[in-house]
């Protein structure tokens, strides 16, 4: 896989361009255009006019309102559009997220010891595959909007719900499995893991009992992409009708975000 670069922004984690990603017909993702990350809420000054010189024209905010309790609204990117279209929380919303943040050890040992958490997170992507087949199916309308792109794709750590919908709109451009598979786990990297605070202000210490029960929510792992590919073929037998019948896509809106979001692979820089 090509490697892709974008703009270093210090008070957002894992900011990165899809682009460069092999496509149908050989093809590539063009760079420039779709662009993933954590939350804009700490964007520094430096880091918005980042991304208006990217031209952004969407910002699409996946986060619910437990998120928004604890980490705030995005900062505004001048020239470009807020959408918010709200997803399920990871792994059961506002009282996991409170779970989380509040727990003592005691109860997150019950919780999520013993493979609990990693359960429960693989339930979570699942869930999402079937019951928000509407909102990824907004996503695919809004990039194929005439000012859709730029856009820029992102939840809380813009590796769950985003690390999905990226993949819905990858898999529409016809990018390999194992590409999107690739592009995800690119989450887990040094600069981009997201720096989780509880409730007191404290961060887990890496080794730590609390940092272990914790791990499973905050590290992108590929049980779980599989799980959601796994219902998808459960669902609707292939990606390709899930695409169709499950979230709608129309030849029509399927040619405008490839002509959209591709080039041809050789002019790839």
């Amino acid at each position: 896989m090509e490697q892709r670069t974008a703009p270093a922004l210090t008070g957002v984690r894992n900011f990165r361009d899809v682009g460069g990603l092999p496509a149908a017909d050989g093809r590539a993702v063009r760079p420039g255009l779709l662009l993933r990350s954590g939350h804009l809420a700490h964007a520094t000054p430096e880091d918005v006019a980042a991304l208006v010189g990217l031209g952004l024209r969407s910002v699409i905010d996946l986060r619910g309102t437990a998120d928004l309790r604890a980490e705030r609204m995005d900062v505004p990117v001048p020239g470009s559009t807020h959408r918010s279209i709200a997803l399920t929380d990871p792994a059961a919303g506002a009282k996991f997220h409170g779970l989380l943040r509040e727990g003592d050890l005691a109860t997150l040992r019950a919780q999520l010891g013993d493979g609990g958490g990693e359960a429960r997170m693989v339930a979570a992507y699942r869930n999402r595959v079937v019951t928000r087949t509407a909102e990824h199916a907004l996503i695919l309308r809004v990039l194929a909007e005439p000012d859709g792109v730029p856009a820029l794709i992102h939840c809380s750590a813009g590796k769950d719900r985003a690390g999905w919908a990226i993949a819905v709109v990858l898999l529409a451009l016809g990018v390999p499995e194992e590409a999107i598979l690739a592009d995800y786990l690119a989450s887990n990297g040094p600069a981009q893991a997201y720096r989780f605070r509880r409730a007191d202000g404290s961060v887990p210490e890496p080794g730590s009992e609390l940092w272990t029960l914790l791990r499973p929510a905050f590290e992108a792992r590929p049980e779980y992409l599989r799980a959601a590919w796994d219902t998808v073929r459960e669902h609707w037998r292939t990606p390709e009708a899930y695409l169709r019948e499950g979230l709608g896509l129309t030849d029509q809106g399927r040619r405008r975000l490839r002509e959209l979001l591709l080039t041809e692979a050789r002019t790839v820089s």
